[in-house]
Protein backbone atom coordinates (compact mmCIF):
# COMPACT_ATOMS: atom_id res chain seq x y z
CA UNK A 1 0.00 0.00 0.00
CA UNK A 2 1.64 3.21 -1.18
CA UNK A 3 0.60 6.61 -2.43
CA UNK A 4 -0.27 4.88 -5.73
CA UNK A 5 -3.45 3.72 -4.02
CA UNK A 6 -4.76 7.24 -3.46
CA UNK A 7 -8.29 7.24 -4.83
CA UNK A 8 -9.32 10.87 -4.36
CA UNK A 9 -7.25 13.73 -5.84
CA UNK A 10 -5.44 15.86 -3.29
CA UNK A 11 -3.89 19.30 -3.58
CA UNK A 12 -0.12 19.20 -4.14
CA UNK A 13 0.24 22.42 -2.12
CA UNK A 14 -1.34 22.81 1.32
CA UNK A 15 -4.24 25.30 1.37
CA UNK A 16 -3.43 26.21 4.98
CA UNK A 17 -0.99 28.71 6.45
CA UNK A 18 2.47 27.29 7.25
CA UNK A 19 2.38 25.24 10.45
CA UNK A 20 4.19 26.54 13.52
CA UNK A 21 5.81 23.11 13.90
CA UNK A 22 6.35 20.67 11.06
CA UNK A 23 7.58 17.51 12.84
CA UNK A 24 4.93 16.09 15.13
CA UNK A 25 5.19 13.04 17.37
CA UNK A 26 1.87 11.19 17.46
CA UNK A 27 1.05 8.38 19.87
CA UNK A 28 -1.07 5.33 19.10
CA UNK A 29 -1.92 1.92 20.52
CA UNK A 30 -1.61 -1.34 18.55
CA UNK A 31 -5.24 -1.47 17.47
CA UNK A 32 -6.89 -1.78 14.07
CA UNK A 33 -8.45 1.64 14.50
CA UNK A 34 -5.05 3.34 14.51
CA UNK A 35 -5.27 2.91 10.72
CA UNK A 36 -5.90 6.61 9.90
CA UNK A 37 -2.60 7.61 11.48
CA UNK A 38 -0.70 4.85 9.72
CA UNK A 39 -2.33 5.65 6.37
CA UNK A 40 -1.56 9.36 6.80
CA UNK A 41 2.14 8.55 6.96
CA UNK A 42 2.32 5.73 4.41
CA UNK A 43 0.30 7.64 1.83
CA UNK A 44 2.37 10.78 2.38
CA UNK A 45 -0.65 12.86 3.31
CA UNK A 46 1.26 14.52 6.14
CA UNK A 47 3.80 15.89 3.66
CA UNK A 48 1.02 17.19 1.42
CA UNK A 49 -0.05 19.43 4.29
CA UNK A 50 3.44 20.52 5.34
CA UNK A 51 3.93 18.05 8.19
CA UNK A 52 6.07 15.06 9.03
CA UNK A 53 4.36 12.72 11.47
CA UNK A 54 6.42 10.37 13.60
CA UNK A 55 4.21 7.62 14.99
CA UNK A 56 5.10 6.25 18.44
CA UNK A 57 3.46 3.04 19.64
CA UNK A 58 2.41 3.17 23.29
CA UNK A 59 2.02 0.20 25.65
CA UNK A 60 -1.22 1.36 27.30
CA UNK A 61 -3.75 4.18 27.40
CA UNK A 62 -2.24 5.33 30.69
CA UNK A 63 1.20 5.60 29.11
CA UNK A 64 -0.26 7.45 26.14
CA UNK A 65 -2.02 9.93 28.44
CA UNK A 66 1.22 10.51 30.34
CA UNK A 67 3.09 11.10 27.09
CA UNK A 68 0.51 13.58 25.87
CA UNK A 69 0.46 15.38 29.22
CA UNK A 70 4.26 15.63 29.46
CA UNK A 71 4.73 16.89 25.91
CA UNK A 72 6.56 13.76 24.77
CA UNK A 73 3.66 13.39 22.33
CA UNK A 74 2.27 16.31 20.34
CA UNK A 75 -0.94 14.48 19.48
CA UNK A 76 -2.44 11.05 19.92
CA UNK A 77 -5.10 8.55 19.05
CA UNK A 78 -7.29 8.48 22.16
CA UNK A 79 -10.34 6.84 23.62
CA UNK A 80 -13.23 9.29 23.25
CA UNK A 81 -13.37 9.88 27.00
CA UNK A 82 -9.64 10.24 27.65
CA UNK A 83 -9.45 14.01 26.86
CA UNK A 84 -12.21 14.63 29.41
CA UNK A 85 -10.38 12.55 31.99
CA UNK A 86 -7.19 14.53 31.36
CA UNK A 87 -8.96 17.91 31.40
CA UNK A 88 -10.59 17.17 34.76
CA UNK A 89 -7.52 15.46 36.22
CA UNK A 90 -9.44 12.33 37.19
CA UNK A 91 -6.52 9.93 36.70
CA UNK A 92 -3.61 12.32 37.22
CA UNK A 93 -2.77 16.03 37.15
CA UNK A 94 -5.30 18.13 35.26
CA UNK A 95 -4.06 18.79 31.71
CA UNK A 96 -6.73 20.46 29.56
CA UNK A 97 -6.98 18.45 26.35
CA UNK A 98 -8.86 18.97 23.09
CA UNK A 99 -10.57 16.65 20.62
CA UNK A 100 -9.76 17.72 17.06
CA UNK A 101 -11.85 15.07 15.27
CA UNK A 102 -13.22 11.55 15.46
CA UNK A 103 -11.12 8.73 14.00
CA UNK A 104 -13.58 5.88 13.74
CA UNK A 105 -16.80 4.29 14.85
CA UNK A 106 -17.63 0.69 15.85
CA UNK A 107 -14.95 -2.02 15.82
CA UNK A 108 -14.93 -3.03 19.50
CA UNK A 109 -16.33 -6.09 21.25
CA UNK A 110 -16.65 -8.42 24.22
CA UNK A 111 -14.73 -11.69 24.36
CA UNK A 112 -15.47 -14.46 26.87
CA UNK A 113 -13.07 -17.24 27.79
CA UNK A 114 -13.02 -20.75 26.39
CA UNK A 115 -13.56 -21.93 29.98
CA UNK A 116 -16.92 -20.17 30.05
CA UNK A 117 -17.75 -21.70 26.67
CA UNK A 118 -17.04 -25.16 28.13
CA UNK A 119 -19.46 -24.29 30.96
CA UNK A 120 -22.21 -23.66 28.41
CA UNK A 121 -21.89 -19.88 28.01
CA UNK A 122 -22.39 -18.65 24.45
CA UNK A 123 -23.80 -15.12 24.84
CA UNK A 124 -25.02 -12.59 27.38
CA UNK A 125 -28.18 -14.49 28.27
CA UNK A 126 -26.35 -17.74 28.95
CA UNK A 127 -23.69 -15.82 30.89
CA UNK A 128 -26.43 -14.45 33.14
CA UNK A 129 -27.80 -17.96 33.68
CA UNK A 130 -24.31 -19.23 34.46
CA UNK A 131 -23.75 -16.49 37.01
CA UNK A 132 -26.94 -17.42 38.83
CA UNK A 133 -25.40 -20.86 39.40
CA UNK A 134 -21.78 -19.82 39.95
CA UNK A 135 -20.26 -19.57 43.41
CA UNK A 136 -17.62 -17.01 42.43
CA UNK A 137 -17.76 -13.74 40.55
CA UNK A 138 -16.06 -13.79 37.13
CA UNK A 139 -13.39 -11.22 36.44
CA UNK A 140 -13.57 -8.99 33.38
CA UNK A 141 -11.19 -6.36 32.04
CA UNK A 142 -11.60 -3.03 30.27
CA UNK A 143 -8.78 -0.88 28.93
CA UNK A 144 -8.87 2.39 30.92
CA UNK A 145 -10.82 3.69 33.93
CA UNK A 146 -13.86 5.52 32.55
CA UNK A 147 -12.84 4.67 28.98
CA UNK A 148 -15.16 3.70 26.17
CA UNK A 149 -14.61 0.01 26.85
CA UNK A 150 -15.53 0.48 30.50
CA UNK A 151 -18.86 1.88 29.28
CA UNK A 152 -19.54 -0.64 26.51
CA UNK A 153 -18.83 -3.52 28.91
CA UNK A 154 -21.11 -2.17 31.62
CA UNK A 155 -23.90 -1.42 29.16
CA UNK A 156 -23.64 -4.92 27.66
CA UNK A 157 -23.78 -6.55 31.09
CA UNK A 158 -26.83 -4.49 32.06
CA UNK A 159 -28.59 -5.52 28.85
CA UNK A 160 -28.53 -9.05 30.27
CA UNK A 161 -29.51 -8.10 33.85
CA UNK A 162 -25.95 -8.58 35.09
CA UNK A 163 -24.85 -5.99 37.62
CA UNK A 164 -21.37 -4.62 36.80
CA UNK A 165 -20.84 -3.85 40.49
CA UNK A 166 -22.39 -6.85 42.26
CA UNK A 167 -22.20 -9.80 39.86
CA UNK A 168 -18.74 -9.39 38.32
CA UNK A 169 -15.37 -7.89 39.10
CA UNK A 170 -13.93 -5.42 36.55
CA UNK A 171 -10.28 -4.46 36.33
CA UNK A 172 -8.16 -2.56 33.82
CA UNK A 173 -5.53 -4.00 31.47
CA UNK A 174 -3.78 -2.69 28.34
CA UNK A 175 -5.31 -4.10 25.14
CA UNK A 176 -2.19 -6.14 24.20
CA UNK A 177 -2.30 -7.88 27.61
CA UNK A 178 -5.87 -9.14 27.27
CA UNK A 179 -5.32 -12.42 25.44
CA UNK A 180 -2.45 -13.60 27.64
CA UNK A 181 -4.50 -12.77 30.74
CA UNK A 182 -7.44 -14.72 29.31
CA UNK A 183 -5.26 -17.75 28.55
CA UNK A 184 -3.71 -17.63 32.03
CA UNK A 185 -7.10 -17.57 33.74
CA UNK A 186 -6.45 -14.14 35.25
CA UNK A 187 -9.65 -12.85 33.59
CA UNK A 188 -12.80 -14.49 32.23
CA UNK A 189 -13.54 -11.91 29.56
CA UNK A 190 -12.63 -8.50 28.25
CA UNK A 191 -13.87 -5.52 26.28
CA UNK A 192 -11.38 -3.88 23.93
CA UNK A 193 -10.79 -2.98 20.31
CA UNK A 194 -9.79 -5.20 17.43
CA UNK A 195 -7.77 -7.14 16.56
CA UNK A 196 -7.52 -8.57 20.08
CA UNK A 197 -10.83 -10.44 19.83
CA UNK A 198 -9.69 -12.11 16.63
CA UNK A 199 -6.34 -12.88 18.27
CA UNK A 200 -8.13 -14.52 21.21
CA UNK A 201 -10.00 -16.80 18.80
CA UNK A 202 -6.86 -17.63 16.81
CA UNK A 203 -5.06 -18.64 20.00
CA UNK A 204 -7.98 -20.68 21.34
CA UNK A 205 -8.39 -18.42 24.35
CA UNK A 206 -11.97 -17.27 23.87
CA UNK A 207 -14.89 -16.38 21.63
CA UNK A 208 -16.70 -13.20 20.63
CA UNK A 209 -19.86 -12.82 22.69
CA UNK A 210 -20.85 -9.41 21.31
CA UNK A 211 -19.67 -6.56 19.13
CA UNK A 212 -19.95 -3.00 20.40
CA UNK A 213 -22.78 -2.00 18.01
CA UNK A 214 -24.96 -4.31 20.11
CA UNK A 215 -24.74 -1.51 22.67
CA UNK A 216 -24.74 1.52 20.35
CA UNK A 217 -24.89 1.00 16.58
CA UNK A 218 -22.39 3.29 14.83
CA UNK A 219 -21.03 4.61 18.10
CA UNK A 220 -18.08 7.05 18.23
CA UNK A 221 -14.90 5.44 19.53
CA UNK A 222 -11.39 6.90 19.05
CA UNK A 223 -10.47 10.56 18.55
CA UNK A 224 -7.48 12.68 17.61
CA UNK A 225 -6.39 14.58 20.73
CA UNK A 226 -3.91 17.34 21.57
CA UNK A 227 -3.23 19.37 24.68
CA UNK A 228 -5.18 22.62 24.85
CA UNK A 229 -2.01 24.69 25.33
CA UNK A 230 -0.40 22.97 22.33
CA UNK A 231 -3.43 23.86 20.22
CA UNK A 232 -3.32 27.48 21.37
CA UNK A 233 0.35 27.71 20.38
CA UNK A 234 0.02 25.76 17.10
CA UNK A 235 -3.31 26.62 15.46
CA UNK A 236 -1.98 26.23 11.90
CA UNK A 237 -0.25 22.94 12.72
CA UNK A 238 -3.53 21.74 14.21
CA UNK A 239 -5.37 22.61 10.98
CA UNK A 240 -2.75 20.75 8.95
CA UNK A 241 -2.97 17.77 11.30
CA UNK A 242 -6.77 17.61 11.03
CA UNK A 243 -6.53 17.87 7.25
CA UNK A 244 -3.93 15.11 7.11
CA UNK A 245 -5.87 12.64 9.24
CA UNK A 246 -9.26 13.54 7.77
CA UNK A 247 -7.89 12.93 4.27
CA UNK A 248 -6.55 9.57 5.49
CA UNK A 249 -9.94 8.62 6.93
CA UNK A 250 -11.56 9.43 3.60
CA UNK A 251 -9.06 7.24 1.78
CA UNK A 252 -9.52 4.29 4.12
CA UNK A 253 -13.27 3.98 3.60
CA UNK A 254 -12.82 4.26 -0.17
CA UNK A 255 -9.93 1.83 -0.29
CA UNK A 256 -10.85 -1.58 -1.78
CA UNK A 257 -7.52 -3.09 -0.78
CA UNK A 258 -8.38 -4.04 2.82
CA UNK A 259 -6.05 -7.04 2.68
CA UNK A 260 -3.16 -4.73 1.78
CA UNK A 261 -4.12 -2.41 4.63
CA UNK A 262 -4.15 -5.36 7.05
CA UNK A 263 -0.67 -6.35 5.90
CA UNK A 264 0.55 -2.81 6.53
CA UNK A 265 -0.98 -2.64 10.02
CA UNK A 266 0.50 -6.05 10.83
CA UNK A 267 4.07 -4.79 10.43
CA UNK A 268 6.39 -4.64 13.46
CA UNK A 269 6.20 -0.84 13.48
CA UNK A 270 2.47 -0.88 14.15
CA UNK A 271 0.49 -3.88 15.47
CA UNK A 272 3.21 -6.53 15.08
CA UNK A 273 0.59 -9.27 14.59
CA UNK A 274 -0.36 -11.70 11.81
CA UNK A 275 -2.29 -9.95 9.04
CA UNK A 276 -4.87 -12.75 9.19
CA UNK A 277 -5.86 -11.55 12.67
CA UNK A 278 -6.65 -8.10 11.27
CA UNK A 279 -7.99 -8.51 7.73
CA UNK A 280 -11.39 -10.20 8.12
CA UNK A 281 -12.89 -7.93 10.75
CA UNK A 282 -11.35 -4.87 9.13
CA UNK A 283 -13.43 -5.83 6.09
CA UNK A 284 -16.54 -6.47 8.22
CA UNK A 285 -16.42 -10.29 8.09
CA UNK A 286 -16.87 -11.88 11.52
CA UNK A 287 -16.49 -15.37 12.98
CA UNK A 288 -17.31 -15.70 16.68
CA UNK A 289 -14.96 -18.66 17.18
CA UNK A 290 -17.86 -21.04 17.80
CA UNK A 291 -19.05 -21.55 14.24
CA UNK A 292 -21.24 -18.49 13.72
CA UNK A 293 -20.21 -16.24 10.82
CA UNK A 294 -21.78 -13.01 9.72
CA UNK A 295 -21.31 -9.78 7.83
CA UNK A 296 -21.31 -7.03 10.48
CA UNK A 297 -24.07 -4.51 9.64
CA UNK A 298 -22.25 -1.80 11.62
CA UNK A 299 -18.58 -2.33 10.67
CA UNK A 300 -15.50 -0.39 11.59
CA UNK A 301 -15.64 2.84 9.58
CA UNK A 302 -13.27 5.79 9.42
CA UNK A 303 -15.20 8.37 7.39
CA UNK A 304 -18.61 7.36 5.97
CA UNK A 305 -18.89 10.49 3.85
CA UNK A 306 -17.79 12.64 6.78
CA UNK A 307 -20.36 11.33 9.27
CA UNK A 308 -17.71 9.68 11.45
CA UNK A 309 -15.36 12.58 12.06
CA UNK A 310 -17.10 15.65 13.59
CA UNK A 311 -16.40 16.05 17.33
CA UNK A 312 -20.07 16.32 18.24
CA UNK A 313 -20.81 17.92 21.59
CA UNK A 314 -23.87 15.68 21.89
CA UNK A 315 -21.66 12.58 21.75
CA UNK A 316 -19.52 14.06 24.49
CA UNK A 317 -22.62 14.69 26.58
CA UNK A 318 -23.67 11.05 26.29
CA UNK A 319 -20.31 9.88 27.62
CA UNK A 320 -20.35 12.47 30.40
CA UNK A 321 -23.88 11.50 31.38
CA UNK A 322 -22.73 7.87 31.59
CA UNK A 323 -19.86 8.96 33.81
CA UNK A 324 -22.33 10.72 36.06
CA UNK A 325 -24.49 7.59 36.14
CA UNK A 326 -21.55 5.58 37.49
CA UNK A 327 -20.40 8.27 39.91
CA UNK A 328 -17.26 9.13 37.93
CA UNK A 329 -18.14 12.76 37.07
CA UNK A 330 -18.04 15.28 39.92
CA UNK A 331 -21.44 16.86 40.48
CA UNK A 332 -19.89 20.33 40.21
CA UNK A 333 -18.90 19.80 36.56
CA UNK A 334 -21.02 21.56 33.93
CA UNK A 335 -21.19 18.81 31.30
CA UNK A 336 -22.34 21.11 28.47
CA UNK A 337 -19.53 23.58 29.12
CA UNK A 338 -16.99 20.75 29.27
CA UNK A 339 -18.25 19.28 25.99
CA UNK A 340 -17.90 22.67 24.30
CA UNK A 341 -14.43 23.24 25.70
CA UNK A 342 -12.97 19.87 24.72
CA UNK A 343 -14.65 19.26 21.35
CA UNK A 344 -13.19 21.69 18.77
CA UNK A 345 -16.15 21.51 16.43
CA UNK A 346 -15.67 24.89 14.70
CA UNK A 347 -12.03 24.15 13.92
CA UNK A 348 -12.93 20.75 12.50
CA UNK A 349 -15.72 22.25 10.37
CA UNK A 350 -13.35 24.90 9.00
CA UNK A 351 -10.84 22.28 7.84
CA UNK A 352 -13.51 19.94 6.49
CA UNK A 353 -14.92 22.76 4.38
CA UNK A 354 -11.50 23.42 2.82
CA UNK A 355 -11.24 19.71 1.92
CA UNK A 356 -14.70 19.72 0.38
CA UNK A 357 -16.14 17.48 3.12
CA UNK A 358 -19.61 18.40 4.32
CA UNK A 359 -19.61 19.26 8.01
CA UNK A 360 -22.87 19.27 9.99
CA UNK A 361 -24.45 22.62 10.74
CA UNK A 362 -24.74 21.88 14.45
CA UNK A 363 -22.47 20.18 16.99
CA UNK A 364 -25.59 18.68 18.56
CA UNK A 365 -26.86 15.69 16.61
CA UNK A 366 -30.20 14.01 17.25
CA UNK A 367 -29.60 10.66 15.53
CA UNK A 368 -27.89 7.74 17.20
CA UNK A 369 -27.50 6.63 20.76
CA UNK A 370 -27.25 3.38 22.67
CA UNK A 371 -29.84 0.62 22.59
Amino acid sequence: MTADFLLVPRPAVSPFAPPEATRLTVGFLPLTDCAPLVAAVVLGLDRRFGLTLELKRQPSWSALAEGLASGALDAAQALYTLPFDMTLGLSGPAVPTSILMGLNRNGQGVTLSSRLAEAGVSDGASLAAHLRRARTRPRFADTYPGGTHALWLRRWLLQHDISPTRDVEILTLPPPAMVDALKAGAIDGFCAGEPWHAVAIAQGAGFTAATSPAVWPDHPEKVLAVREDWLDAHPNAARALIATVLAACRELDALPYKTRLAELLASPDYLDLPAAAIAARLAGDYDDGRGRRWREPHPLLFHDGGAVNPPYWSDARWFLDEWRRWGWLPESVDADALARRVGRFALYAEVADVLGILAPASPWRLAGGPR
